[in-house]
């Protein structure tokens, strides 16, 4: 009898060594970039009840730029990463009510058991007082004035919390292709920084572009305006991408709503 041997096209799965080799080929080329895990210092401190899976810098840094990408007449264009990203990143405090804007980004809300069981009022408050920047990030801030560059730098510190800097940068006359963005911005630093109703406001004026109408129906929603928060966050949940983590962000905060409207 005459055995035939059979061939096949499918490839050969990649041994474990091979994966590896590959994730530490990715991390330092993260690292390179500017966007690599930070690491461990006595600085950062753990404000979670629990462990859990740190915050990918590079995931992160897509989500950061996503609001601008949603803006039609702000360009295209490859933002420089601020120095010491990782650590800003690792040392963010969870958050609850989140804009949708420069430098934010949706795994800042890593624990639901608030937003599940709290009163949406009572969780809008965040932190006020200023973290514990690295000096190469504010230096690098601080010497950011030409937009677009301006509207990140301002981000990253409102991120830190150094709002009154963010402020600075935000006051300038934004080019025409960049003022939307601008607008944006100027309302999540107040919204950010404890002005609630005045940056709801300050959407409410603001051209129906994604990143806004997800921003009326957050704010709305913490501002215990269940009906208002439903038909913005509608609208923005239906411009978003389903890939996009700011999607799942929004239908959560829809549902919220939802529950709360019922």
């Amino acid at each position: 009898m005459t055995h035939v041997h059979e061939t096949t096209d499918r490839p050969a799965s990649p041994s474990l060594a091979d994966l590896f080799t590959r994730y530490l080929q990715e991390q330092a080329r993260a690292t390179a970039a500017g966007v690599g895990y930070a690491e461990p210092s006595d600085e950062v401190v753990p404000h979670d009840a629990v462990p859990v899976q740190p915050v990918d810098p590079q995931l992160a840094w897509n989500d950061a730029l996503a609001a601008a990408r949603h803006f039609p007449s702000s360009t295209e264009r490859n933002w420089a990463v601020p120095p010491e990203w990782p650590v800003l990143v690792a040392t963010q405090e969870p958050a609850i009510a989140l804009a949708f804007c420069l430098g934010n980004f949706p795994q800042l809300v890593r624990n639901l058991r608030p937003l599940l069981t709290g009163q949406p009022a009572a969780l809008r408050v965040g932190p006020t007082a200023p973290s514990i920047a690295p000096p190469a990030l504010l230096e690098w801030a601080g010497g950011s004035h030409d937009y677009p560059q301006a509207l990140l730098a301002a981000g990253a510190l409102r991120l830190a919390r150094h709002f009154d800097r963010a402020e600075a940068l935000l006051r300038a006359e934004a080019p025409a292709a960049w003022q939307a963005v601008a607008a944006n911005e100027r309302a999540a630093l107040a919204w950010h920084r404890g002005q609630h109703e005045r940056a709801l406001e300050m959407w409410q004026t603001q051209g129906p572009s994604v990143p806004v109408l997800f921003n009326r129906g957050m704010a709305a929603l913490f501002l215990d305006r269940a009906a208002e928060a439903r038909e913005a966050l509608s609208r923005a949940v239906s411009g978003l991408a389903e890939t996009s983590a700011w999607h799942h962000l929004g239908h959560l905060y829809l549902a919220l709503a939802a529950a709360r409207g019922a």
